[in-house]
């Protein structure tokens, strides 16, 4: 079995939609890691459902699969990063926050994608972490609910600094239905596992994998060959869990140069297969 590639819309930030899912197609990818955001697939855009259907068939032209993600920097809040979560004090924020989760599902499930990938989110000063993770859990079950009603994997990413940062907060959390979505380079930052022993110890919760390169320690995304990664001992261990989803290139600060390191990126993980 072949794995499948491939590559996260945030890092073509730049490009329309359309053009991003043309170079992602054109490169040869098997899909596209769809980050909804204001100029890629907004869904609070007053024709959302359209537009959602408009990608679906243009995706099902260019012969790709999705993953929809739900990182986008000021979706929510135009004045505060990531704001708010679902570890938010003010209810209302996170009430919008699992607003926003209910449509990237609804979406999902329109494009016939893979799973959804979210994170948690960073508890702000002087919250209590007991408060917080009651309010994490309220947000994630109504999440995974609504993603179970719809056939849509609902999976959680671990993010460094957040307070689910390493894959033992994930399997703390214990809640029925929740996948994880595994960042190999997150590993990196927090160095709790080799990327590659984190594919084979959670094999059976995997919802989605996004591979980047990374440097031990330091978070930030790289492209292939300037980082500590061992990628093709991290695809070597997905093949052996015959792990048949997409795996997800995330290089957000590439923008500048989506057109080069899209098929760059493509050629560099066939290049480990061989």
């Amino acid at each position: 079995m072949s794995l499948r590639f491939a590559y996260n819309t945030n890092g073509a930030a730049n490009h329309r939609l359309d053009d991003a899912l043309d170079l992602v197609a054109d490169a040869g990818y098997d899909g596209v890691a769809l980050t909804l955001d204001i100029h890629h697939l907004d869904p609070f855009a007053e024709g959302w459902a359209r537009e959602a259907e408009r990608v679906r068939g243009r995706l099902y032209a260019l012969g790709l699969g999705s993953v929809i993600e739900t990182g986008a920097r000021f979706l929510l809040d135009p004045r505060a990063k990531h704001e708010p979560t679902l570890v938010t004090a003010d209810a209302a924020g996170r009430a919008r926050r699992v607003a926003f989760l209910h449509r990237a599902v609804d979406i999902a499930a329109i494009l016939g994608s893979e799973a959804v990938s979210f994170w948690a989110g960073v508890p702000k000063p002087g919250i209590d972490p007991a408060e917080a993770r009651g309010w994490l859990r309220d947000g994630l079950e109504q999440v995974v609910a609504y993603a179970a009603e719809r056939r849509v994997v609902a999976a959680l990413e671990p993010e460094p600094g957040m307070l689910v940062e390493t894959l033992d907060d994930y399997a703390a959390l214990a809640i029925p239905g929740l996948r994880l979505a595994l960042d190999t380079g997150h590993c990196l930052v927090t160095q709790e596992r080799e990327p590659a022993a984190a594919v084979r110890e959670f094999a059976e919760s995997l919802g989605t994998v996004a591979i980047e390169d990374m440097a031990r320690g330091s978070h930030v995304h790289l492209p292939f060959g300037e980082g500590d990664m061992d990628v093709a001992g991290v695809l070597d261990a997905l093949d052996a869990i015959d792990f048949d989803r997409l795996v997800c290139v995330e290089l957000s600060r590439e923008s500048h140069r989506a057109d080069r390191m899209i098929p760059d990126s493509l050629r560099y993980l066939r290049e480990c297969r061989r």
